[in-house]
């Protein structure tokens, strides 16, 4: 049985700061850890509930493993589990990137070449493990296992969002047309304490202030309403998340001077090297603006813009699609989306998880030891990060 206090929203905080401090490896590596977290240990969600959100997630634009986040602290403890679940996950990387940029002229480049790469090597175990576990479960059989190949091998000749979103969508009709749920299979709820109506009122407001957000900096001249006009935007507006984002927040603060170039690129690299979602490299060009606002205050109000829209999204979103996957032919489809998500994660795991973190035997050798500690040892992935972390640092120092 899980504990009642899981459901309060200090516990959901607790949980979620300590995947922030740990969760290194990007947006793929944290659903390996959400689903090890919230499926197998504390079992919040079922299998095939976890699925069927994160692909409702790869469907929405912004951060999909923050919008996952989100989720899970949503139907765990209301809109205030939602605000802990984020202030959890985000808190320590925007800390030390809003740290870093106002002390970047002292701080120079202060992460390790070596222990960068451990964290890039152990990401490989964190999806692998990942992959492993979910193709069990949501692909037991021949038609959904060849459409999880099938997806990855897509992925793999033409990345990219538009191709993850066709992939998505021919499962969907795959299995629509062909596959079909088990009789005894009952649908598995997934609590959300938000009404439809509420529902739709989130929605609105999110394209409220996508639309009216342009307006009022147009009529309030003044950096702080452009600063959460253009963060705003690019937390709606772009699809995969992640690196994804990067070209429009470049193309947002650095033309415009509020950011220069040098600066920019150094908190990119910085933003590798701590845990947490990548979006978080928002606090830091928020902190480095070189108009009022900045610092401290800058970049809380470049992440909570950036951000806004996945809470939005998320509450708006989840009242209907708990309805919607209950119904007999949706659930048909979301047996071939859920194929097609691991053939998603399958993919990542080749490019760029194991492309940028395996470049020699010592590489594959460490991944192997720290996939074995997880699968096999069942050691707490905190220290299988920090494990890796240290020995890449001794072999490249």
């Amino acid at each position: 049985m899980t504990p009642v206090s899981d459901r309060s929203a200090w516990s959901v905080f607790l949980i979620f700061l300590r995947l922030g401090l740990t969760s290194f490896g990007g947006p793929v590596a944290h659903l390996g850890y959400f689903r090890q977290e919230f499926v197998e240990r504390r079992r919040w969600l079922s299998e095939a509930a976890y699925a069927d959100l994160v692909a409702l997630c790869q469907f929405l634009p912004g951060p999909a493993s923050s919008q996952v986040g989100l989720a899970l602290g949503l139907s765990r403890a209301g809109y205030a589990g939602a605000w802990a679940a984020w202030v959890g996950f985000t808190l320590p990387s925007a800390i030390a990137l809003i740290a870093l940029a106002i002390g970047l002229a002292q701080a120079g480049d202060a992460v390790p070449a070596g222990l960068l790469h451990g964290l890039k090597v152990v990401a490989v175990a964190v999806v692998a493990q990942a992959v492993w576990g979910m193709a069990r479960n949501l692909c037991p059989d021949t038609p959904r296992r060849a459409l999880m190949l099938a997806s990855a091998a897509l992925l793999i000749a033409w990345p990219g969002t538009a191709m993850q979103l066709l992939a998505i969508g021919l499962a969907a009709l795959v299995g629509l047309a062909w596959l079909r749920p088990a009789a005894d299979t009952a649908h598995q709820p997934m609590g959300v304490p938000v009404s439809r109506r509420a529902g739709g009122a989130w929605l609105a407001l999110f394209f409220a202030l996508l639309l009216g957000l342009p307006l009022l900096a147009v009529a309030l001249p003044g950096q702080a309403v452009a600063v959460v006009d253009a963060f705003y935007r690019a937390g709606a507006l772009v699809f995969g998340g992640g690196h994804v984002v990067l070209p429009l927040l470049q193309a947002s603060v650095v033309p415009n001077g509020w950011v220069s170039a040098d600066a920019f690129v150094a908190g990119y690299g910085a933003a590798q090297a701590v845990p947490g979602p990548l979006f978080t490299f928002a606090a830091f060009l928020g902190a480095s603006l070189s108009g009022t606002p900045t610092g401290w205050t800058g970049g809380a109000l470049a992440l909570a813009a950036i951000f806004l829209p996945s809470f939005l999204l998320i509450a708006g979103a989840l009242p209907f699609w708990e309805q919607l996957r209950a119904q007999p032919q949706v659930r048909a489809a979301l047996l071939g989306i859920n194929a097609a998500v691991v053939g998603l994660l399958l993919a990542a795991l080749w490019n760029p998880v194991i492309t940028s973190g395996i470049h020699g035997v010592e590489d594959g050798l460490l991944a192997g030891v720290a996939l074995l500690a997880l699968m096999r040892w069942k050691w707490p992935p905190w220290i299988v990060v920090a494990g890796c972390a240290l020995v890449g640092a001794a072999l490249m120092g």
